[in-house]
């Protein structure tokens, strides 16, 4: 393709090459949002987490990726799916967050990279940003008029709600390059007085309208290396990568019953992939690291390092486990003897959480100081239901 561009041209090929929604604004810095990221950085409400943390001045400058960058054309994808039935008979299982059900991060990809391809062989510099720390894509997202930032920090698409991953073609291109362009319309605040997302969060991570505490978030405490927060074991429940919570009690999200479709017509929302969806937790602790990678490996691990999905794994049998089940002793024994510590560190929490407590003399000598505050530390009870609760 040679000449001038029509952007509904250019939006068509990204939606017949996978995107839901696109949209387009110009790449002039995001100033507000390095000084929001500044003042969070300042207040460590980032905790460990870099990303677009790192270096504000970047993941906030287009033209610091792509010099010259005068257009982003964002794209999102949806990554909406119903869950699917628990597997039975399966033991313990532990519970993923829906972006990981299906490969919709590829297709993301796929149509951001077929808008790219267009504008490079019309002339054009183009480039491809998604989920890296160049760029901040909620923001650049809400620049395009696809939709709001919602109370827990996430884009909301009109009608549509937050199941989508985001992601931006930087290019040189400019409106007199692209036939049509249209000038984005900012979309009005769409949570009014609802506070569901924030009343729904384990931890209370949500500490105020679009902020949310990294620290006492629990996708992102599944992710950081080192022990697995103490205070926040028992809140993880059987979660064992990310968590949805406060999208699931999103009115949005659960109006959603049918996808768009590029004819309109919409359909059915599909169910996620159990296999995907549900993970058998005796299953992964007997794993080997290799065979870990090679299903997990998606995911983001600390420093790619299998003892997190096993110190991950250990949270969430210590919380659903049944102590009277030979198969959850087994597993108990065998990460008490982990030749890694932190394994070993929180098969105590384990197993101490079951009343498991006559499985430790395996390990009342360890040297390991971690391990020793876990056999030290008081195991807080579970919280008394509220009346009326089942």
């Amino acid at each position: 393709m040679t000449g001038p561009l029509s952007y509904q041209a250019l939006e068509a090929v990204g939606v017949a090459a996978g995107l839901d929604v696109v949209g387009a604004c110009s790449a002039d810095p995001f100033d507000h949002t390095r000084k929001v990221l500044e003042k969070r950085r300042s207040a460590g409400l980032n905790g460990t987490m870099q990303f677009t943390y790192r270096n504000p001045a970047r993941s906030t400058d287009p033209s610091a990726t792509l010099p010259g960058a005068r257009t982003l054309v964002v794209g999102a994808a949806s990554y909406h799916r119903d869950p699917p039935n628990r597997p039975k008979g399966a033991g313990p299982m532990a519970k993923v967050a829906r972006y990981v059900w299906a490969d919709d991060q590829d297709r993301l990809l796929r149509g951001l990279g077929a808008i790219a391809s267009t504008l490079q062989t019309a002339g054009h510099r183009a480039c491809v940003v998604a989920d890296q720390n160049h760029l901040v894509d909620r923001a650049a997202a809400r620049r395009a008029g696809l939709g709001w930032f919602g109370k827990n920090a996430n884009i909301l698409l009109p009608g549509r709600g937050s199941w989508f991953v985001l992601g931006s073609v930087l290019t040189d291109a400019g409106p007199e390059h692209l036939a049509d362009l249209p000038a984005p319309s900012p979309v009005a605040d769409g949570c009014g007085t609802c506070n569901r997302c924030a009343d729904a969060c384990p931890t209370g991570a949500i500490v105020a309208p679009g902020v949310v505490d990294a620290r006492r978030c629990l996708s992102w405490s599944l992710q950081v290396a080192g022990p697995f927060p103490r205070d926040q074991r028992q809140a993880l429940g059987d979660r064992i990568y990310g968590c949805d919570d406060c999208q699931e009690v999103c009115p949005p999200n659960r109006r959603e019953v049918r996808r768009a479709t590029p004819d309109g017509s919409g359909e059915p929302v599909p169910h996620g992939d159990p296999e995907r969806a549900w993970v058998p937790v005796l299953e992964l602790l007997a794993s080997t690291d290799a065979d870990l990678l090679a299903r997990h490996g998606r995911w983001y691990i600390a420093d790619r390092d299998p003892s997190y999905l096993r110190r991950n794994a250990l949270v969430v049998l210590g919380n659903v486990g049944d102590n009277s089940d030979p198969a959850v002793r087994s597993a108990l024994v065998a990460a008490l003897d982990h030749p890694v510590a932190l394994v070993r560190a929180h098969a105590v929490w384990a197993a101490r959480r079951l009343g498991c407590d006559d499985l430790l003399a395996a390990v009342s000598d360890d040297p390991d100081v971690e391990v020793q505050a876990e056999l030290g530390a008081q195991i807080e009870p579970d919280p008394i239901p509220a009346l009326g609760t089942p």
